[in-house]
């Protein structure tokens, strides 16, 4: 195995951007529910769907890594990833890897479900309006219960991908040696030496495919 490397930017300011910010809403939307603070919980929800939006967005527009058609793999190569995790050897990836291409996509899925369900969702049925969802009363009463019992359910598949996630992580830096935080950080990975970093998108595409996302939310709210 080669020595040599070279330290290379992989990961755009916006991916950066989305990655940790959507931790600290989702941490928020978790203690907001859990407290009964609807108000806070329901603007960190709207920020969730915005931020979501906007990566599905820059999954088709954004940076060349970042895009779906770049990490998704087929499953059988992600369960030949996770079929190496104990073979210690050098990172070669400029994106997500094959496993990790579809934890990506589970996670954004379960995000998008999660914060549409709260839309409509009615967190304790005969109480008081600020309970309930903004669209809560667009929907019949089983509808609102039917979508109430996926958005509880919801957070343990949330909480369950998350740990997964972060297990992930874990194992591939003490297992294989694998850094995958610090390059979400700083945007750089240290990577073999030859390796071609990818063609990265402006922010100025980024900021008006964010503020497309944050209007459409917008919209489906007030015109639903």
């Amino acid at each position: 195995m080669s020595t040599q490397s070279t330290r290379l930017r992989i990961w755009d300011r916006p991916v950066r951007l989305f990655h940790w910010t959507l931790i600290l809403l989702v941490a928020l939307s978790f203690a907001s529910g859990k407290s009964g603070a609807w108000g806070l919980h329901f603007v960190s929800g709207y920020a969730i769907l915005t931020l979501v939006l906007f990566r599905i967005l820059w999954g088709f527009f954004g940076s060349e890594n970042a895009r779906f058609t770049h990490f998704l793999k087929s499953p059988l190569a992600a369960l030949r990833q996770l079929a190496r995790l104990a073979k210690r050897d050098q990172d070669r990836e400029t994106s997500h890897n094959p496993a990790g291409g579809w934890m990506v996509l589970v996670l954004v899925s379960l995000l998008l479900v999660q914060g549409l369900s709260g839309l409509f969702a009615n967190h304790d049925p005969g109480f008081s309006y600020s309970q309930h969802g903004p669209l809560a009363m667009k929907v019949s009463e089983a509808t609102q219960e039917s979508l109430s019992a996926w958005h509880v359910a919801g957070q343990r598949y949330m909480v369950f991908a998350i740990a997964l996630h972060v297990l992930a992580i874990m194992l591939y830096k003490l297992v294989k040696g694998h850094e995958l935080v610090m390059p979400m950080l700083t945007g750089e990975k240290l990577l073999p030496e030859g390796a071609k970093a990818p063609r990265l998108a402006s922010g100025r595409l980024a900021l008006g495919l964010l503020l497309m996302a944050g209007a459409a939310v917008f919209l489906f709210i007030r015109f639903f």
